[in-house]
């Protein structure tokens, strides 16, 4: 089946075009050009007066919609797919939480099986999964629960590693065996973010010498910036080859902290995920996150101790709050969303941009940044 978008406004890698045509077959971008006449048996979508811009990529998220990652059922994992899509996400990575080794080794199964299903229609499509924790320090726990908490066993990684299902996996590298966690994981081609960790600048900028790539929700759960001890913040916010995940909700980090890691990563090193549990899309109540309770209130959800637990986030609200913060432009924003998550998870080379030969992942927004349409590998 081919597809011809009439865009208005299109949303390229490094600049704005007008009043141009994309040409979709068999799920990829064939022909992006200003006059582009459709074939004949081609359906048109008339976005003349819309934004076309790469669809999101989420590359953390717990759940939504009373789906939770932990449930370990693939039928969670399609109620997460098919909310997502509606937000504009065209991949995602479900991410588990500490726990059991067996209640670990159970999400990724279902991810697994999932990945292994038909895309479904009016579905995200998952891209693998995202192992946060439980290789983390306590003093950093965040809302992870510290009694699952442990050394890194390479009995216990090198399975998930070798699978095929993980794609990304956050450990705190001052935690025993990380280090050769993260050297294990760069040689088979899986990334790793420092996260939920108490690293100082050091240690931190020994895990990227490793081979870990970025950090879980940069300023979060993790030891701060002191200008006698960088500590983790430092270390990502200083390197340049860093991607710096980011949580832009207006809860978890003042505009003014986001300001100043925009400035230090730029939209090419710093990426836009929603932590979302969930409770997202169901409004204020008490839900799950793993084995723990949390309670959402006006939309913010925390542990019964206060700490917070995730967010209730969706990605076409970061990218118009990170613009509203920020100043940056559709360009950069789109990049922040898609592009720089794409790259950060080894997925750049045909995710994340508009351009001949890239997966047809296309969102469509109105003038007021909101989701018309999400186009799924040309679906």
């Amino acid at each position: 089946m081919r597809t011809l978008i009439d865009c208005g406004t299109l949303v390229l890698h490094d600049r704005i075009e007008r009043h141009r045509r994309l040409l979709i077959e068999r799920g990829v971008i064939r022909a992006v050009a200003a006059h582009l006449d459709p074939p004949a048996d081609a359906a048109v979508i008339d976005a003349r007066e819309h934004i076309v811009l790469p669809g999101f990529i989420d590359i953390h998220v717990h759940g939504a919609m009373g789906a939770d990652v932990m449930d370990a059922a693939p039928d969670a994992l399609q109620v997460m797919a098919r909310f997502f899509a509606a937000h504009g996400v065209t991949g995602f990575l479900p991410t588990t939480v500490t726990a059991s080794r067996e209640d670990i080794a159970a999400a990724l199964e279902s991810v697994r099986q999932a990945m292994g299903e038909p895309l479904a229609p009016g579905a995200a499509r998952i891209l693998g999964a995202h192992v946060e924790g439980p290789f983390i320090n306590p003093r950093q726990s965040g809302a992870q629960p510290v009694e699952f908490m442990r050394a890194a066993q390479p009995d216990e990684y090198r399975p998930w590693l070798e699978s095929g299902t993980v794609r990304l996996i956050t450990v705190a590298p001052e935690v025993d065996g990380a280090l050769s966690l993260i050297r294990d994981a760069q040689r088979l081609g899986v990334a790793v973010a420092i996260g939920h960790t108490d690293a100082t600048y050091d240690q931190a900028q020994a895990a990227f010498a490793a081979g870990a790539n970025q950090a879980t929700h940069t300023f979060n759960a993790m030891r701060g910036l002191h200008h006698r001890e960088p500590g983790a913040l430092g270390a990502v916010m200083s390197n340049d080859a860093v991607y710096a995940q980011l949580i832009c909700d207006g809860i978890h980090v003042h505009p003014a902290a986001v300001n100043v890691l925009y400035r230090c990563k730029g939209a090419d090193r710093l990426v836009l995920i929603t932590d979302a549990v969930e409770a997202t899309g169901l409004g204020d109540g008490a839900f799950n996150l793993g084995t723990q309770r949390i309670f959402v209130k006006q939309g913010v959800a925390r542990l019964e101790s206060g700490a917070l637990a995730g967010a209730t986030l969706t990605m076409d609200a970061a990218f118009r709050n990170i613009i509203a913060v920020t100043g940056c432009s559709l360009v950069e924003a789109s990049r922040m969303c898609s592009a720089s998550p794409a790259r950060a998870i080894g997925l750049g080379d045909r995710k994340g941009r508009i351009a001949p030969g890239y997966d047809a992942d296309i969102v469509i927004l109105d003038a007021e940044l909101r989701v018309v349409r999400t186009i799924v590998g040309g679906q």
